[in-house]
């Protein structure tokens, strides 16, 4: 988990943020300064670039503050559409955050105003050399207006991971945190009460310097949006069924399958769609002449067997260069492991339960399936957070695989329920973060 960032950053990072890069910033345009008019609040000045006191040179670049904060409200708030025609991703609240960044003076003020167009270059690195990463995290509305965070800090950590990876600026986790906090707060209205329905959000950071050639972005935009979503499943749980295959590969050792940058996911809709043609909702990703297991799509892969000794043992593969570290699978893992060390017993999960982070290959799904001890396969993610699979396509036939009465199998769904549980305050849990209090 990373640390707290200091507010303020060291001239050798943006020296090395700057080398070969323009000056000038395509991202200041974002954070125009508001109309008269327009309604603003908490303004105040945001953090200036300390200097040396003799040179006047930039020894250190300010990191977010969340206590700058500038509140435009909007004044056309959109209609909400009824629970029942929301579609994931398609419709978005009324408010966005937006914080610029540069090289030369660091973060800029954070701007909550009305959702809508950002104004980029034409030149802008996101266009063309994929610099680019996004996070997705939910908020849940109890019945007393009370709002709730699902383990930011996780997102927080992963998204200053996967900046660092692609020479975009790191920030101060709690600081944008606080910010999102605002934001969802501002417009929770937008969040269904409804059993089921949330709120999703999505921190986005991308370059925004206005010059050709690879190099680090000399400017940077972080934004927030947010979008009403119902439950993944609506008319109940359906399992998913996979197509094994080594024609394409997500990921590999050295590169950047672990981190949530844009560029893993446009490669994958191709392979997706020669699946589906023949019959498959996703990709289960290989990798090795082993064909070893990574990810299930865009989710995390766990597998269950039965044991000689009557348990069950839980497997993930470990995570590395080509496995994405998701919030949703650490959050599994240790609730399994709780499970097995008896400090918090999950309903439905085998009393005798054994976790386990070690390889998988295919070799040991066709035995398991073969001597019938394959218990259940399932992926995790922040979409669907639990999905059952019930059938692999591998190497011209189909590795079937046990699901429950509800389209779940026991694992999956005493996994589900608990985090669900959590996620929405009906259990109260330090991965729960309280965004603003209801009303008693």
């Amino acid at each position: 988990m990373a640390s707290r960032l200091s507010p303020l950053r060291t001239l050798p990072r943006l020296a090395s943020l700057t080398r070969n890069a323009p000056a000038t910033s395509s991202a200041s345009s974002l954070a125009r300064p508001l109309l008269a008019s327009q309604q603003i609040r908490g303004y105040k000045k945001a953090p200036q670039p300390m200097r040396d006191v003799m040179t006047g040179e930039i020894i250190q670049i300010p990191d977010i503050d969340a206590s700058s904060l500038q509140i435009q409200n909007t004044q056309s708030p959109k209609t909400r559409l009824p629970n029942s025609k929301l579609i994931f991703g398609k419709t978005f609240t009324d408010h966005m955050l937006t914080i610029p960044w540069s090289s030369a003076s660091g973060w800029g003020t954070p701007i909550i105003k009305p959702y809508g167009p950002l104004e980029l270059d034409p030149s802008s690195t996101v266009f063309h050399y994929a610099f680019t990463l996004f996070e997705g995290m939910k908020a849940y509305r109890q019945e007393d207006g009370t709002v709730r965070l699902f383990r930011p800090d996780m997102n927080m950590a992963r998204m200053n991971r996967s900046a660092a990876r692609i020479a975009l600026p790191t920030f101060d986790g709690e600081a944008l945190t606080e910010l999102i906090k605002k934001l969802v707060v501002l417009d929770s209205e937008w969040i269904p009460q409804e059993k089921g329905y949330s709120l999703y959000i999505r921190p986005t950071l991308i370059g925004t310097q206005n010059a050709l050639g690879v190099g680090p972005s000399s400017d940077a935009l972080l934004f927030v949006i947010c979008s009403p979503v119902g439950p993944y499943y609506a008319s109940g749980f359906k399992p998913v069924q996979l197509l094994a295959t080594t024609k394409f590969v997500r990921a590999a050792p050295g590169g950047t399958g672990g981190y949530k940058l844009g560029a893993n996911y446009a490669p994958g809709v191709v392979p997706q769609a020669e699946a589906a043609k023949e019959g498959y909702s996703q990709n289960l990703w290989l990798y090795g002449e082993d064909h070893a297991l990574t990810e299930v799509g865009t989710m995390n892969l766990f597998a269950a067997f039965k044991k000689p000794d009557g348990s069950v043992e839980l497997v993930t593969p470990p995570l590395g260069d080509m496995i994405l570290p998701g919030v949703v699978r650490d959050s599994a893992l240790r609730l399994a492991q709780d499970h097995a060390d008896g400090k918090e017993v999950l309903p439905g999960l085998p009393e005798k339960l054994v976790v386990t982070e070690r390889k998988l290959i295919m070799a040991d799904l066709v035995e398991a399936e073969k001597n019938g001890t394959l218990f259940e396969v399932f992926g995790t993610g922040t979409a669907a957070i639990v999905s059952a699979v019930d059938k692999i396509g591998y190497e011209g036939r189909d590795i079937a695989i046990p699901t429950g009465p509800e389209g779940l199998g026991p694992i999956a769904k005493g996994i589900l329920d608990r985090l669900v549980a959590i996620q929405t305050g009906e259990i109260d849990h330090p991965w729960s973060v309280i965004a603003s209090e209801g009303k008693a």
